[in-house]
């Protein structure tokens, strides 16, 4: 039997300033270990630490643009775009105009797994 989920969950986020992450499936929402999926509005200006993550994670941008800090430079991520960050490889996101994204992790975002810079 499909499984309905009624509402998201509001997580905490990390950064310089509130963003908002309503998890829909994950390991808080649904119990789901494998994916999260996970709908996020961060305002201008907010910045999150520098990150190594275990997990894969695709990212659609609905409105603004997200940026990806990574080795090799920044990458814009405008809205309608989508990116992939690859689990290992260090990035750090930051919107200076804000944006509206959805993000999906596999497996499911974790904060034990996350690695964030100290």
């Amino acid at each position: 039997m499909p499984t309905l989920i009624s509402t998201p969950t509001r997580i905490e986020a990390a950064g310089t300033k509130p963003k908002l992450i309503d998890e829909y499936i994950g390991r808080v929402n649904s119990k789901t270990g494998e994916v999260s999926v996970a709908h996020m509005r961060s305002p201008e200006g907010w910045e999150e630490p520098g990150q190594t993550p275990a997990f894969d994670e695709f990212t659609v941008v609905l409105r603004g643009a997200l940026h990806v800090r990574h080795r090799g430079g920044v990458m814009e991520v405008n809205a309608g775009q989508a990116v992939i960050c690859h689990k290992g490889e260090w990035i750090q996101y930051f919107t200076p105009n804000g944006a509206e994204y959805i993000a999906v992790c596999l497996p499911a975002f974790s904060p034990a797994t996350v690695h964030r810079d100290e």
